[in-house]
């Protein structure tokens, strides 16, 4: 019987552009942490989840259950760290709305076990010789697609001293750059929707980002705006107002108040007004236990998963299942990620039919130099990831790109995000985040 016998953990760091939201400013690198598990049979499995010093310890504190055990069964025996309900994390100030993805406490728990059970399905199929998303029930479409997610951005392409990169995009803090900068994703990967990352500038500016974005793209590209719950509720009424037209064929307005019940308040109103412009939220409803509460408000009408902080790949498909039940959309949320993650999130999306709105990825601002995966960048056409006909996750790692990433780790200093000090940093030595802010 095969066995696990040996847990690798690389911390790694890639460079990342100065990208603004309602957090703060991206610092010039992003961590990550690639694990490997190798089998008695020689075949290693891997992932990729959120990086820093607290990540890896997280996982290494398990590193007896995983050394020795079948993998076929270690997330059954590990399930308990998903099964738990964080109560009141919809109440909480230590909720994601508040705190940056990768650094929530209450979410620790379910990354991990994540992180393990996508390398787990990499190394069974790998073993058996089948894609993860036929093992996770078979996939429904053979390729997934994505969303460009354009942000408001100062010069710089990431990175620092030696290792400073080009700044394939510039510098966007108007609503003319910002259209520039969505034309040239477009025209590089072909996406077909888009996710504007919203919160930094006032409202006015960015209602007209949209406009503009609107009249360049037509109405056959949707649209997405998420400002993080920079806003009032007042705020978020009138710019789903303003934005009714925009936002409303095949779009959502994402997480733009704090909290379950201001996002309903938002809702009531813009009902009332005929407005039936979907709310979405990566933040309010982060877990099963946010669920119940979002559907006696009515709060969130579309949930973003995320294969990493819900808890992996079966969890995502739970959830799916339960949306589907209740009459919720299914998208997906993205962070500063590489190609192993990349192809977590297309796995899981293939074979969950509910997933319909096209996947957030923040993958075209990371650099071909960082990325782990053997053969370079995955390939995004037409907007979309095809699932390559290989097993497992489809992909392997780099092994001489992997030891430049944690070369880079050891040298760059940071070991957690935190774009509040950033943005002091680089920006504004007093700024920090207020909710609402407008």
């Amino acid at each position: 019987m095969s066995r696990i016998t040996d847990l690798r953990l690389h911390s790694i760091a890639i460079a990342d552009p100065p990208l603004r939201s309602s957090y703060g400013l991206h610092a010039p690198y992003a961590l990550r942490t690639i694990l490997e598990l190798e089998s008695s049979d020689g075949v290693v499995g891997i992932s990729e989840t959120y990086g820093g010093e607290a990540q890896v310890l997280q996982l290494e504190a398990l590193r007896g259950q995983i050394v020795g055990a079948d993998p076929y069964r270690l997330t059954g025996f590990l399930s308990p760290m998903v099964e738990g309900t964080p109560a009141g994390n919809a109440k909480s100030d230590r909720s994601q709305t508040y705190l940056l993805p990768g650094e929530n406490p209450l979410d620790a728990t379910t990354r991990t076990y994540a992180a393990i059970e996508v390398a787990c399905l990499d190394l069974i199929g790998k073993t058996v010789g089948q894609p993860v998303c036929d093992l996770i029930g078979g996939r429904v479409r053979e390729e997934v697609p994505f969303s460009a997610y354009p942000f408001y951005k100062h010069a710089g392409g990431g990175g620092e001293g030696d290792d400073e990169r080009e700044d394939e995009y510039g510098e966007a803090l108007t609503a003319e750059q910002l259209v520039e900068q969505v034309r040239e994703m477009i025209a590089q990967y072909g996406f077909r929707s888009i996710k504007f990352k919203a919160g930094v500038l006032e409202p006015e500016v960015e209602v007209e980002t949209v406009k503009q974005l609107y009249r360049a793209l037509g109405p056959t590209v949707p649209l997405r705006i998420d400002p993080n719950s920079a806003w009032t509720v007042e705020t978020s009424v009138r710019v789903g107002r303003e934005l009714a037209e925009e936002l409303g064929r095949g779009g959502y307005l994402e997480d733009p108040t704090a909290g379950l019940e201001n996002m309903a308040a938002v809702r009531i109103r813009l009902v009332a007004e005929g407005i039936m412009t979907p709310l979405a939220s990566n933040v309010a409803v982060t877990c099963f236990a946010d669920i119940p509460q979002s559907l006696q408000l009515d709060a969130v009408q579309i949930i973003l998963c995320d294969v990493h902080y819900w808890g992996g790949m079966r969890q995502v498909q739970h959830l799916a299942r339960l949306a589907r039940t209740h009459g919720l959309g299914l998208s997906m949320h993205s962070n500063s990620h590489l190609g192993v993650s990349l192809m977590a999130m297309a796995h899981v999306a293939a074979a969950t039919p509910h997933l319909t709105y096209a996947c957030d990825t923040h993958y075209p601002w990371q650099s071909e130099q960082d990325e782990v995966v053997l053969g370079g960048k995955v390939p995004i056409v037409g907007g979309c990831v095809r699932i390559p006909n290989k097993p497992g996750l489809g992909v392997e790692l780099d092994y001489d790109k992997l030891a430049r990433g944690r070369e880079r780790y050891a040298k760059c200093g940071y070991r957690k995000r935190d774009d509040e000090a950033e943005m002091r940093k680089r920006v504004d030595p007093a700024w920090k985040r207020e909710l609402p802010k407008w």
